[in-house]
């Protein structure tokens, strides 16, 4: 039986739009300084039940990188897609809460005067693609489309810089760099999730939320599925509070200047808080199915043998 004491848990998610708004449900809109913005607005909108939740934001992948790495990462986290196979037996993906890219995705770009013109180009030897992490979705996906190439691991918010700049001669671009590469002069020559989608007829799978399996252990048979639950109900009510959710980034965007322009906000957040979003259904998991099993057929991964999200 579950326990009924207070379970204080850590939920990690990546500091673009569309992981900020999904969580602040559970504990209010908040300050930067993590204090409850008056009213209502700064209350939990949805019930927790008995668990209570400190969110933390973090690049993807240091996530990625810290969930493969260490039994002592966070409760909850977001992670690529592309990183499930290496975490499998420890965490288990929700059906709420992961992005997908429905014929779009990550962007390669290079800059306006480059010779390169296609995927194709960037295996030359001569060629250093900038990329968010090798773990990142968009990483595999790019594997997969060409092969070996030369990579320069980087901030995901310092690729278009280094692509301007000549650091690198090319740039794999994930969140919402992909929609303002264009004010820096740089040009498109390729898009993951079109690629994946002339490929296979189905979405690109991108980020996953996932939870520790001995939460079950720790707090009683069925604590997974509970929390799935609340977790799912909280990504529910981001998209039906949709002004809450715009207010949440608008007090909380940092240095994101980008999250001036309501429109582009707006934008990203129907790319990526889509009905896939709120429950994959079938269409996901047949998507991460095919992803993470091509992957596998082509040795980037091992082989997950069930996508049974809760």
């Amino acid at each position: 039986m579950p326990s009924t004491q207070t379970i204080e848990l850590n939920l990690a998610h990546s500091p673009d739009s569309d992981d900020l708004v999904m969580w602040w449900p559970l504990i209010g809109v908040r300050n930067p300084d993590g204090t409850p913005i008056d009213g209502d607005l700064g209350q939990p909108q949805v019930e927790t039940g008995r668990f209570k939740f400190n969110l933390l934001a973090r690049d993807v992948e240091e996530l990625n990188k810290l969930v493969i790495g260490s039994d002592s990462a966070y409760d909850i986290t977001a992670i690529s897609c592309a990183t499930y196979p290496a975490i499998a037996d420890r965490y288990a993906m929700t059906a709420s809460g992961g992005s997908f890219g429905e014929n779009y995705g990550p962007r390669i770009v290079v800059a306006a005067d480059s010779p390169f013109r296609t995927l194709d180009d960037l295996k030359d030897a001569d060629c250093t693609v900038g990329i968010p992490g090798i773990n990142t979705s968009a990483c595999m996906g790019l594997r997969m489309a060409i092969g070996d190439f030369n990579f320069q691991e980087l901030l995901f918010s310092d690729i278009p810089g280094a692509v301007a700049s000549g650091q690198v001669d090319a740039g794999l671009l994930i969140h919402e760099a992909q929609l303002t590469y264009g004010e820096m002069g740089l040009r498109e020559i390729g898009d993951m999730g079109k690629w994946w989608h002339e490929q296979t007829g189905k979405p690109l799978p991108l980020g996953l939320n996932v939870i520790r399996r001995d939460l079950d252990q720790r707090f009683g048979e069925g604590t997974c599925k509970e929390l799935a639950d609340v977790l799912n109900a909280s990504v529910q009510c981001c998209v039906r509070m949709g002004e809450a959710s715009r207010l949440y980034l608008q007090l909380n965007k940092g240095d994101r200047t980008e999250w001036d322009d309501p429109e582009l906000v707006d934008r990203y957040l129907a790319m990526y808080v889509s009905g896939l979003t709120l429950d994959m259904g079938q269409t996901g998991r047949d998507a991460i199915t095919t992803f993470l099993g091509r992957a596998a057929d082509e040795g980037l991964c091992d082989r997950v043998e069930n996508i049974d999200p809760l």
